[in-house]
């Protein structure tokens, strides 16, 4: 124990000498810059947000916004094939995606990551919400072991029991500081609040679904699809109330031919065709509603 203090202390005496030094308006002689020298530390904007990915595409804040999301990532691989791994697999249909939108124009677009960096499962839907996302795309791929023959993607919404619960876990953490659907629960009851957002989740998961269906319908004879595409599951990033989300499994890096596609240009940009368009007939149909 004591050895772990003096290793501590080591470190950490520098920081709170200059600390000091600093707090009491003294400064430090360094040579050929004389005894004037104080480093000095600009902190952010204290009203801007910290951690949140740029979005690209028009400035117009009435656009809609896809966050797109890139499974995995830093000291977590995904699944794992040979000279493949998910989580490089998931970045590069990202960033086809995100050309893609901000090429064709009209839609905002955020990546949760940009590059090869970790993200907590709550994080990715949490920088949906905090940047006002109208629709959350989480790409990923697939493993079936030795089973290389396995082969096409699948689409994700959240399930209805899964989803019931999700509300119940939302409702349970609300605060006075939040939201769902831009009604403030401030001051409400618990039951108020439980149906507000109840009915919330119900409409997203309506939204989930008819996007699910666009995706499956625009890459038919396009995409390698599964023989049963659309499916649903209790995964994290598809648990917020208020954000229409899907979970794009785009093929299985077990499979050489599924892996080889995914990651040339010519499969990323069919992928990107696909998704482009589905997302746009969505955000057509929500505005004509």
């Amino acid at each position: 124990m004591w050895h772990r203090l003096q290793i501590a202390l080591i470190f950490l005496a520098p920081v709170v000498l200059i600390g000091g030094l600093y707090l009491f308006g003294l400064t430090i002689p360094v040579p050929l810059l004389g005894r004037q020298y104080v480093i000095r530390v600009k902190l952010p904007d204290a009203n801007r947000p910290i951690g949140l990915p740029p979005i690209a595409g028009p400035s117009d804040p009435s656009r809609p916004l896809v966050v797109i999301d890139a499974g995995h990532g830093g000291h977590d691989p995904g699944a794992v094939g040979e000279g493949f791994r998910e989580k490089a697999l998931a970045l590069g249909l990202a960033r086809a995606l995100r050309d893609q939108l901000v090429r064709q124009g009209g839609v905002r677009v955020a990546l949760t990551r940009a590059d090869d960096r970790f993200l907590a499962l709550d994080e990715r839907i949490g920088i949906a919400r905090q940047l006002g996302a109208d629709l959350f795309v989480s790409i990923h791929a697939d493993s079936a072991g030795e089973k290389d023959q396995v082969t096409g993607a699948s689409v994700y919404t959240l399930s209805n029991k899964a989803s019931s619960e999700a509300a119940a876990r939302v409702a349970a953490r609300e605060n006075s500081a939040d939201s769902v659907n831009g009604v403030q629960l401030a001051g409400r009851s618990d039951v108020v609040t439980n149906i507000l957002v109840d009915l919330a989740q119900r409409r997203t998961s309506e939204q989930s679904a008819t996007f699910a269906g666009l995706i499956v319908r625009e890459g038919q004879g396009i995409l390698t699809l599964h023989p049963d595409p659309l499916r649903s599951a209790d995964f994290v990033v598809l648990r917020a109330p208020d954000v229409p989300s899907v979970l794009y499994e785009s093929g299985f890096v077990s499979n050489p031919a599924d892996a080889a596609r995914l990651t040339s240009p010519a499969g990323q940009q069919r992928f990107a065709t696909v998704m482009s368009r589905a997302i746009r007939i969505f955000f057509a149909r929500e505005a004509g509603a």
